[in-house]
């Protein structure tokens, strides 16, 4: 896998949450012209993507704001198990920390921290454009 792409509606605030994650910034570019109507089926296309790498370097997460055409309106509060729903998982040292740095972005938990059994500690969060974003702590 080379990237998972998320359409958001404030790059900038998004480019921040990932990055208070340990995501680096890998670059930034502006999209548009005939050869990407034609890739994504669009009309008129102009956006701004960031391509947020990984600290490992195992895997890129490309953030996607459109200025045109507009986007279409989803439910970013849509639950967890709505079709099609996305859910980006990272594991973390210190999961009570990292909630605390992540609630000035706008983090709100879904549910509740739990322990699963003996191996992790884990939670559901709202980040940016309402991505759901889950943290494990490796307990072990």
């Amino acid at each position: 896998m080379d990237n998972i792409a998320i359409v958001v509606d404030d790059l900038a605030a998004a480019k921040a949450f990932f990055a208070e994650l340990g995501l680096e910034l890998e670059g930034e570019a502006t999209l548009e012209g005939s050869a990407v109507d034609r890739l994504l089926g669009l009309e008129g296309v102009r956006t701004d993507i960031a391509m947020m790498r990984a600290p490992d370097g195992h895997g890129r997460l490309e953030l996607t704001e459109y200025h045109t055409p507009p986007s279409r309106d989803g439910d970013p509060r849509a639950p967890a198990n709505t079709l099609g729903a996305h859910r980006i998982m990272f594991t973390v040292d210190g999961i009570d920390d990292v909630l605390d740095r992540l609630r000035p972005h706008g983090a709100e938990l879904l549910g509740e921290l739990v322990q699963y059994e003996n191996s992790y500690r884990l939670c559901y969060l709202r980040g940016p454009a309402g991505i759901i974003v889950a943290l494990a702590e490796p307990t072990r």
